[in-house]
């Protein structure tokens, strides 16, 4: 026996999410499934140059009018 073995140690936190897993095991599909709704995106970098180029500079003072 280790002089510094102890019993495993598991937070709060992870048994609330191991039940969670337990009580709805589709959970983890149904995040992936929502994240992929807003985060995974396939880029148009034409596009992108597109709205670079469009992009108007800023006037030093944002509030500031034209003065005709």
């Amino acid at each position: 026996m280790s002089l510094f073995a102890r019993d495993h140690y598991t937070s709060e936190i992870t048994n609330f999410i191991e039940e969670m897993k337990q009580k709805k095991p589709t959970l983890e599909a149904e995040q992936r499934a929502g994240r992929g709704l807003l985060w995974d995106k396939h880029l148009d970098r034409g596009a992108q140059d597109e709205y670079r180029q469009a992009r108007v500079q800023q006037q030093a003072y944002v509030y500031q009018t034209k003065v005709k």
